[in-house]
């Protein structure tokens, strides 16, 4: 039998088969020593995206704790010069011996600025642990620490500088490079701000005047509230009576701090017969008041008129900024001792207390105080609705014989010149229905050199403000 004839094509066409089944065979055997090459390149790459990870969660974790660290080193500043505020050691800056004693007031409040700046900054953790904390203080950019003793000034703006470090952080990648711990560390510095007398710490005096907020609406002379003298030098701001006494603080040598005396309402039921009479020590005057936007955190024991919300809350329409041009005014067409006895007594229901036989002065919170512990413990603060600011005006212009209040033929409305703000803890149950109370002075402010200019002020919730800075 004849074989089958394959015609030249199909011969062809197998002989390419061939071919390229020998070349898929020669592939095969090559590539079969390539095997696990990706997965090697896989390993590899998740290696250094791994690596890219952990990096990027060290960087952040210390990106975290620095401000964490950051966060504690402002509170820890904050609090303390809080402390130097409430202690009224601003108004005593030359730092001579308290009345009656051989101390000196800075180094107490320095010691209780330091304990309660380390306290504040060590509750704000730092990668949930505490940092250590360091505290040190600065007056005209100098540093200084707590052992100034008395007669050397530290000046009227003194500054607590809070450093927090936390050591041994811990880390995942960058072990590789370095075998150490991670440490973050921040400092923050805080002011105690008080203009008076300016011109003696700064060339020209040109320092920025304060205007409080929440102030008060009842306005005193420029008067000692005990001697009756000048308290704020009209061309300076200087407090002319500084210094520091322990209560009961009635004495008429001792300094304005501690100083203890009833705030009695001038207008006697009739303010409109007040314009152009004789100003007398510790008296006020109600100040005209903004209503829009009314008064914020007002208790519900206090929500009547608006003058007494503005006592039982915060006023933050009516501006008390030093100087002429804020267009403070008194109001002698109401008598507002109602409002006052109703206002002043709902600010201190809490019953808090004053501790002032001993320097610094220590608030206690009263029965009433939501601070206080069940066991009924006598608790220690640094707030209290107790205290309260209010402005003091010039009521003796430059060229007038005596103290005067302002207005008078048919002007019940006067404009006041601010030159400075006194702070005081009302004493529980001393309000009184005509609109008097038992106060003590905590601090005295005065708007310093030049305080009739336009600039600026610098606001805060207290009359010697406290504010984070950065120094020079």
């Amino acid at each position: 039998m004849r074989p089958p004839i394959i015609s030249r094509a199909s011969r062809s066409r197998a002989a390419r088969l061939g071919q390229a089944d020998c070349r898929d065979r020669r592939l095969r055997r090559a590539r079969h020593h390539e095997r696990g090459v990706t997965l090697l390149l896989v390993a590899l790459a998740m290696v250094a995206i791994i690596g890219m990870a952990a990096l990027a969660i060290d960087v952040v974790t210390l990106y975290l704790a620095r401000e964490e660290a950051q966060r504690a080193a402002d509170a820890g500043a904050i609090a303390g010069a809080r402390i130097l505020s409430l202690s009224g050691a601003t108004g005593d800056p030359d730092n001579t011996n308290i009345y009656g004693t051989s101390t000196a007031p800075w180094p107490a409040a320095c010691t209780l600025a330091t304990q309660v700046a380390q306290a504040a900054a060590n509750q704000n953790s730092v990668s949930s642990q505490a940092g250590t904390t360091s505290v040190t203080f600065l007056y005209n950019g100098t540093a200084t620490d707590c052992n100034i003793s008395g007669g050397v000034a530290f000046g009227l703006n003194p500054q607590v500088q809070v450093s927090v470090v936390r050591s041994g952080m811990p880390s995942l990648f960058s072990r590789i490079w370095s075998g150490a711990a991670n440490t973050v560390s921040a400092t923050a510095t805080a002011e105690t701000y008080n203009p008076s007398n300016s011109a003696a710490y700064t060339a020209g005096g040109d320092m920025v005047p304060v205007a409080p907020r929440c102030v008060k609406p009842w306005v005193i002379p420029n008067m000692d509230p005990i001697t009756g003298v000048q308290l704020l030098s009209r061309r300076t701001g200087n407090i002319q009576t500084a210094g520091v006494q322990l209560s009961p603080g009635t004495s008429a040598t001792g300094g304005i701090i501690g100083e203890e005396f009833t705030l009695t309402d001038a207008c006697n039921g009739n303010c409109t017969n007040l314009g152009g009479t004789s100003a007398t020590q510790g008296y006020y005057a109600p100040a005209l008041i903004s209503t829009s936007p009314p008064p914020i955190g007002v208790s519900t024991c206090a929500n009547g008129t608006n003058f007494e919300e503005a006592i039982g809350g915060c006023d933050i329409a009516t501006s008390y900024a030093c100087g002429t041009f804020n267009g403070a005014q008194l109001d002698y067409t109401v008598d507002r001792a109602t409002d006052t006895q109703t206002a002043a007594n709902c600010l201190t229901q809490s019953g808090d207390t004053l501790l002032a036989t001993s320097y610094p002065f220590q608030l206690q919170a009263g029965p009433n105080n939501p601070y206080v512990p069940a066991t009924g413990h006598v608790q220690p603060i640094t707030a209290s609705s107790s205290i309260v600011s209010f402005p003091i005006f010039n009521s003796k212009p430059f060229g007038a014989p005596t103290d005067q209040w302002p207005g008078g033929f048919g002007n019940n409305q006067p404009q006041v010149t601010i030159i400075g703000f006194m702070q005081v803890f009302i004493q529980a149950g001393s309000v009184t229905n005509n609109g008097n109370m038992f106060v003590t002075v905590l601090n005295v402010v005065g708007c310093g050199d030049g305080f009739e200019s336009t600039g600026s002020p610098v606001y805060g919730s207290s009359p010697v403000p406290v504010r984070l800075i950065t120094p020079p």
